[in-house]
């Protein structure tokens, strides 16, 4: 079995040493690095090649969104999740705005970071519930997010739409299959189709496009419960 290689991305190395005992402790996936900073984080990413580049946001001399766009422009098929105590939505918006696939308070750096390494190493994307209810409240009132595609949703058919809900929500196509009654093999076509009617090149471009639009469910908050 292949393992999922993370690298660590925190100025904190008590922390990095624990999140490198939790990770390492999961029978698929390891840690191939680690870095105190941005731009060692952009320089080993690139060296390294993990499939997930677990990130914080604050740290000394190039940020973590700096390093994220940095990533993602050398490196556009690697995948960047923020681990971080920042749990506003401005910086939430500047992270998935920079190309990130997921974002994950450190409060919850346990069960559900290792989820999200795994949601986003199969290039889908990862919201924690807190931050997707927060998203979906904020879009309600009117906001949007900077520079996204504004095609019109009337292109897609309903049940297009549906999938794009379920696939923003981080369901998987397996999960969305079963909830919808469809075959995974159709679930993926309506996706497919979904991504080619609104131009969209990745999953995470998927979620933001659907946070834009408002159409995430606020069944999204229900996962706090």
């Amino acid at each position: 079995m292949n393992k999922i290689k993370v690298l660590l991305a925190d100025d904190h190395a008590v922390l990095r040493s624990g999140l490198r005992l939790l990770i390492n402790s999961q029978a698929d996936m390891e840690v191939v690095g680690e870095a105190s900073d941005g731009l060692e984080a952009v320089e080993k990413a690139v060296r390294v090649k993990p499939d997930v580049v677990l990130m914080d946001i604050t740290m000394p001399g190039m940020g973590g969104i700096e390093a994220a766009r940095e990533i993602k422009t050398k490196v556009p098929d690697m995948r960047v999740l923020a681990l971080t105590v920042h749990e506003d939505e401005a910086h939430l918006r500047r992270f998935l705005e920079a190309g990130a696939s997921g974002y994950v308070p450190k409060k919850a750096a346990d069960v559900q970071l290792l989820e999200a390494i795994r949601v986003v190493s199969r290039g889908e994307a990862y919201l924690h519930p807190s931050q997707a209810s927060m998203l979906v409240e904020s879009i309600k009132k009117g906001d949007s997010l900077i520079g996204l595609e504004k095609d019109d949703l009337s292109v897609l058919s309903p049940r297009e739409t549906k999938v794009l809900e379920l696939i923003a929500q981080g369901y998987t196509s397996q999960e969305a299959a079963e909830k919808l009654g469809l075959s995974v093999k159709t679930v993926e076509t309506y996706k497919a189709r979904v991504m080619e009617k609104l131009n969209l090149k990745s999953r995470s471009e998927l979620v933001r496009y659907a946070l834009q639009k408002g159409i995430l469910s606020a069944k999204v908050s229900s996962e706090e419960n």
